[in-house]
């Protein structure tokens, strides 16, 4: 990177003289290099957006839906479609750990957990923790009212061994059971899935479970990689609030605050965090998110959060 900056450097200073020099015509003959820089330099600068220690790593969604029955579970859908979608955009692959389907909406979901694999993608996407909110004319509503519903999304960098995090088997109650969503036949008729249930002397058990494919031995792995994952988070937050309490800064920490509202009789999506607001809202929920996630790092850049 630092030679990539030399070089620009000299790019910039050759390229002033340049334009100290031209006529208006020639100047517009060097708009090309002119581009060709500006679009170095953003690239220089956002690769000093991904500061965190975990950016490069893959990155484990967790959807649920708010209050609100059948309206939010569709939206919680509608959010999964939205960042499988942004995952194929960008050559990622994806892996469904585990969905609960709702059977009153035909794409609605009552949880669902991911894993999104391809180069930063948790640095990415970890813009896109806390509570979506979704407003519009509701295609379940009979009379054509306007509903306004909720889903959370949880981002957690996945968390390998590289990484020492004790889990003590005293702690853990593992459970295994019958699959109940698509996979085949022999995914559903044997006690493939398997659900671990932590304890680690606090009041809050973490349960994580995973019904992925045939394999209990594969789906007991990764639903331990899981639990690492979130036992790393819980750590993640003290630290933070340590960080945050030592600058003498009084603010919470808002993991799970509405970060953004997605309007669609008014054909509009805005970040209450940055501000940005966009008027292609079918765009978005088709994954072309890349706007919203640099500003959001952009913003979290700026708040000193990594």
């Amino acid at each position: 990177m630092v030679d990539t900056f030399l070089r620009l450097e000299n790019d910039i200073e050759g390229l002033a003289e340049l334009y100290a020099m031209s006529s208006q015509d020639e100047q517009a003959e060097l708009e090309d290099e002119r581009a060709a820089v500006a679009a170095t330099l953003q690239r220089l600068y956002r690769e000093t957006l991904f500061a965190g220690p975990h950016d490069h790593r893959a990155a484990i969604l967790t959807l649920k839906p708010g209050a609100g029955g059948t309206e939010s579970s569709d939206w919680a859908g509608m959010l999964l479609r939205m960042y499988r979608r942004f995952a194929e955009r960008q050559g990622f692959t994806v892996e469904l750990l585990d969905v609960v389907h709702n059977d009153a909406a035909p794409a609605g979901i009552d949880y669902a957990q991911l894993i999104v694999r391809g180069d930063r993608a948790y640095g990415l996407l970890r813009v896109e923790g806390g509570v979506h909110r979704l407003v519009r004319v509701s295609p379940f509503d009979s009379n054509n009212r306007r509903h306004t519903s909720f889903a959370s999304l949880e981002v957690m960098p996945e968390i390998d061994d590289e990484i020492d995090i004790e889990i003590d088997p005293k702690d853990l109650r593992v459970d295994v059971f019958r699959s109940s969503g698509p996979g085949g036949q022999s995914v559903n008729t044997t006690d493939s899935a398997v659900r671990v249930v932590y304890k680690g002397g606090t009041p809050d058990e973490i349960v994580v479970s995973c019904q992925d494919g045939k394999s209990q031995i594969k789906n007991r792995e990764k639903a331990l990689m899981v639990l690492r994952s979130r036992l790393w988070e819980r750590e993640e937050r003290q630290r933070l609030a340590e960080q945050l309490k030592a600058r003498g800064e009084q603010k919470a920490i808002e993991w799970g605050s509405q970060i953004r509202s997605y309007v669609l009789d008014k054909q509009y999506v805005k970040d209450h965090r940055t501000g940005l607001m966009r008027h292609d809202p079918d765009s978005i929920l088709d994954g072309d998110l890349e706007e919203l996630m640099w500003s959001g790092l952009e913003w979290q850049a700026r708040q000193g959060v990594i």
